[in-house]
């Protein structure tokens, strides 16, 4: 579980619950969501991250989590809709690994969940030390479901 030291008081535990502050402490708190409902979703997809994707080692586990994440994806840019939020960043860094190891048949299978990765990962500042994750372009921006 991760842990962050503040200079002010205790230490605050857990991915979330760090991220939500460093967002907070970055004033970029459109990361969280602008109306109710998408700081719901956001927060939604941030428990998802955890408890799912965190949680989930075996091949049927991941397949589920890209089957979820594909079908939510069929309509939406990112995970909250329409906005570029933390759940978009924190579901990146969960799924890099999976993305990373998937052939270019499975990479086809699961084509809106690697149509957003291959987006998120060129969003300024987002991929980091990262892997770059090759995707074929031509497949991924078709209208071809």
């Amino acid at each position: 579980v991760p842990v962050l030291q503040t200079n002010n008081g205790p230490g605050l535990t857990g991915l979330m619950t760090i991220a939500a502050h460093l967002v907070k402490q970055a004033k970029k708190d459109q990361l969280l969501g602008s109306t109710a409902e998408e700081k719901a979703i956001v927060q939604q997809w941030l428990e998802y991250r955890v408890t799912r994707v965190d949680g989930g080692s075996s091949k049927e586990d991941t397949r589920i989590i890209l089957k979820d994440l594909n079908v939510h994806l069929e309509d939406k840019v990112y995970l909250a809709g329409n906005i570029f939020t933390l759940a978009d960043i924190l579901m990146y860094y969960g799924l890099h690994h999976v993305m990373v190891d998937l052939t270019v048949q499975e990479k086809e299978k699961y084509l809106n969940v690697s149509r957003w990765f291959n987006h998120i990962q060129h969003y300024p500042g987002v991929r980091q030390h990262l892997s770059n994750v090759i995707f074929i372009k031509n497949r991924l921006y078709t209208n071809a479901h």
